[in-house]
C-alpha cells in the first residue's frame, strides 16, 4: 500500500508539471500574438513617426526594435524545446549501462518501432523500483524544462513591456508634435 501512495504522489507531481508546461506554452503563444498586434500597430504609424523624426523618437524606435527582438528570442526559447537524450541509470549495480526512459518523448523516439518500444516498456515495468525511478526521472526532467521555460517567459515579459512602453511613448510624442498647434492656440 505504501508503494501505491508513492506512485500516486509521483504521478500527481508529473501531471502538475505537464500542466505547467502547457500553461507556459500558452502564455508564450499569447504574448507572441499580442506582440504581433502591436508590431502591426507600429508599422501603421511608422509613416507618421518618420515624418516627425527627431532624436527622441529615433532613440525610442531603437529601444522598441531591440525589445521586440528580445521578446521574440525568449518566446521562441519557451516554445521550442531543447531535446536531450533522456536516460536513467540502471538500478542493477552489476550493470553499468544507461536505461532509456520510455515515458519521455526523447526516450520514446530512440526506438525503431512500436513493437520494440512495447517490449522495452514491459521489461522495465516488471521491476517496481526501476519503474519508480523512471517516472521520477521524467518528473525531474519536466521540472528542469519548466524552470527554463519560466525563466525565458519572464525575460520575454521584460522585453515586451519595454517594447510596449517605447511604442506608446513614440505615438504620444508624435501626437503631441502633430497637434501642438491646436493645443496651444
Amino acid at each position: 500500500m505504501n508503494k501505491e501512495k508513492e506512485f500516486n504522489a509521483l504521478l500527481q507531481v508529473l501531471s502538475g508539471e505537464q500542466q505547467v508546461i502547457q500553461r507556459t506554452d500558452q502564455k508564450a503563444f499569447t504574448l507572441l500574438s499580442v506582440l504581433g498586434v502591436f508590431m502591426v500597430f507600429f508599422i501603421v504609424h511608422f509613416p507618421n513617426l518618420s515624418h516627425n523624426m527627431n532624436l527622441i523618437i529615433f532613440g525610442l524606435m531603437m529601444i522598441y526594435m531591440i525589445s521586440a527582438m528580445g521578446t521574440i528570442f525568449f518566446l521562441v526559447r519557451v516554445i521550442v524545446p531543447r531535446i536531450q537524450k533522456n536516460k536513467i541509470n540502471s538500478m542493477n549495480k552489476n550493470v553499468k549501462k544507461q536505461v532509456i526512459n520510455p515515458t519521455f518523448f526523447a526516450g520514446i523516439s530512440q526506438f525503431k518501432n512500436s513493437d520494440e518500444y512495447a517490449f522495452y516498456l514491459k521489461n522495465i515495468a516488471s521491476d517496481e523500483s526501476q519503474l519508480y525511478k523512471m517516472f521520477a526521472s521524467q518528473v525531474f526532467a519536466l521540472g528542469k524544462i519548466n524552470h527554463a521555460k519560466n525563466l525565458n517567459i519572464r525575460r520575454s515579459v521584460y522585453f515586451f513591456v519595454a517594447a510596449l512602453i517605447s511604442e506608446l511613448l513614440m505615438i504620444m510624442i508624435v501626437a503631441f508634435l502633430v497637434f501642438k498647434d491646436f493645443l496651444f492656440l
